[in-house]
């Protein structure tokens, strides 16, 4: 993994946590909604924050493909 990598993905696991509220393992693995229990709304608040934070734009039938941490990650890296 590049520098740059592993800052994607430490921004993208403390956006993950602001989303959850409450304290969370989260890993490359994890599923956003199934296992994090975010709702769509909660989703599309991550997907913002994402999009602020990288200064990218996440089309949406990309956001319909990202179901764990590394899709997250992995779309972030070619977007940005």
């Amino acid at each position: 993994m590049t520098s740059s990598s592993i800052d994607v993905r430490a921004q993208v696991l403390e956006a993950l946590r602001v989303a959850v509220n409450r304290p969370v393992e989260i890993d490359g693995h994890t599923q956003i909604v199934q296992d994090l229990g975010l709702d769509s709304l909660a989703v599309m608040n991550l997907m913002l924050a994402i999009e602020d934070s990288f200064d990218i734009s996440i089309p949406l039938n990309r956001v319909a493909e990202i179901v764990t941490v590394d899709d997250l990650v992995h779309a972030v890296e070619t977007l940005a």
